[in-house]
């Protein structure tokens, strides 16, 4: 694993409870600001065996990026920690966001 990777876990593990992060702001906290896609790759590859809180991430408009039934459980996973949505679906990343 790299030096990178090992950041962008160890970023991603400390999102608490109630907040959100986008993946490019935990590549930029990871020390690649230019490197959201890449935190989005191991966001999927690495979640279950690093038991990082996925749901905590979404893009930078405050959008949950995942399509479907993955995206009902991500948004029901945030509201559970009190994460509210606006009436277009967007989080206030001003008031949650990391």
């Amino acid at each position: 694993m790299t030096d990178f990777s090992q950041r962008v876990i160890d970023i991603i593990s400390s999102v608490p409870e109630g907040r959100v992060a986008s993946y490019g702001r935990i590549a930029e906290i990871a020390g690649n600001p230019r490197a959201a896609r890449q935190v989005s790759r191991l966001l999927h590859s690495s979640s279950e065996k690093h038991n990082l809180p996925w749901h905590r991430i979404i893009n930078s408009a405050g959008r949950i990026s995942l399509k479907g039934e993955h995206a009902i459980i991500q948004r029901g996973l945030l509201e559970s920690e009190g994460i509210e949505f606006g009436i277009s679906g967007d989080v206030n990343m001003s008031r949650y966001g990391i």
